[in-house]
């Protein structure tokens, strides 16, 4: 269990991210938090949200704070496996003719991969195996990331043109989607005062890769009762249709519902948002903050839910009410 001064520390760093990160970015104080915890937690996030929204200044503010090496890819329908994991290119030396290995914009510590949805399915395949694996396989040879690695996705709801759907596989292998929505009003005015006025302040350094890992080695000692991981896991349970005692409305509108993985997901990112609270264990609160994010890009509608208009976020705060703490 971590220590109060181990808690302290860990809530202080987490809100000096947090502070840096909106010397640049107006509101989405949501979308912020929940792609704080989910670096802490190791896992990657898929932004989703209309075009100018600031979803790649965000990702690019995030590798300033924490001074962590990024990459930005856009995804094209014409772009290759080799373009984004690299490949072995001939170089002249002294002995002769060698293949050295040139890598791709995968090997950095912060991969900002935009509008995902418009890749082939071959090019979403080669980076599958970096956001699961934290390593590519070029000619045979394995060759791992540095860490601590993150691949940050952003994704447009709206234009389906051109696109290819993530599928399901790759889906999972995301610990949050994220919606980023529209601003206010007011968010808006200071945004075009924040960049038309050229007075933008420079968001500065607040941890570096050595203080993600340490930060996420506190957060895994933290404990989770019986009684709120039993709550978690039956939430995973209850999406899915085919158990006969899951709750009607999982049945009636979903297709098929949340992996393990979003058990791993939900617990995980659940201890870090403890410590950012304070807290020395997970409470359900926890559980309830992070069911959206964590599950709903892992449950998919059926043709009924899609006809009424239902939508996974509704599904998931049914499936609170039913379990109620």
């Amino acid at each position: 269990m971590p220590t109060e001064q181990e808690i302290l520390s860990f809530r202080g760093q987490l809100e000096n991210i947090k502070t840096e990160i909106a010397k640049e970015i107006v509101g989405q104080e949501a979308v912020v938090e929940a792609m704080v915890l989910a670096l802490v937690a190791g896992g990657n996030v898929l932004l989703e949200g209309v075009p100018g929204l600031g979803k790649t200044r965000l990702v690019r503010t995030l590798s300033r704070v924490l001074d962590l090496p990024f990459s930005r890819i856009q995804f094209t329908p014409d772009l290759m496996p080799a373009d984004i994991t690299g490949t072995n290119i001939i170089e002249k030396t002294e002995r002769g003719n060698e293949f050295r290995f040139q890598p791709g914009p995968l090997f950095a510590s912060i991969v900002l991969a935009d509008e995902i949805n418009r890749a082939t399915p071959k090019t979403q395949s080669a980076l599958l195996e970096a956001m699961q694996e934290h390593a590519v396989t070029v000619a045979g040879v394995s060759r791992p990331m540095t860490e601590p690695y993150f691949v940050l996705a952003t994704q447009n709801p709206v234009e389906q043109e051109g696109t290819y759907p993530l599928p399901e596989a790759q889906l999972d292998r995301f610990l949050f989607k994220v919606l980023v929505p529209f601003p206010t009003l007011a968010e808006l005015d200071a945004i075009v005062n924040l960049t038309t006025t050229g007075e933008e302040q420079q968001a500065q350094k607040a941890a570096d890769g050595a203080d993600i890992l340490r930060l996420r080695a506190i957060a895994r000692q933290v404990p989770v009762a019986q009684a709120v991981q039993q709550y978690a896991l039956q939430l995973i349970l209850n999406t899915h249709p085919e158990i006969e005692t899951s709750p009607a409305v999982s049945r009636q509108y979903l297709r098929f519902g949340a992996s393990p993985r979003a058990a791993q997901a939900i617990l995980s990112a659940a201890r870090v948002r403890a410590l950012a609270q304070g807290r020395f264990n997970v409470a359900f609160e926890d559980i309830q903050a992070l069911a959206k994010p964590c599950l709903r890009h892992r449950i998919a509608l059926n043709f009924e839910g899609m006809a009424q208009g239902r939508t996974p976020d509704d599904i998931i705060d049914e499936l609170l009410k039913e379990g109620k703490h």
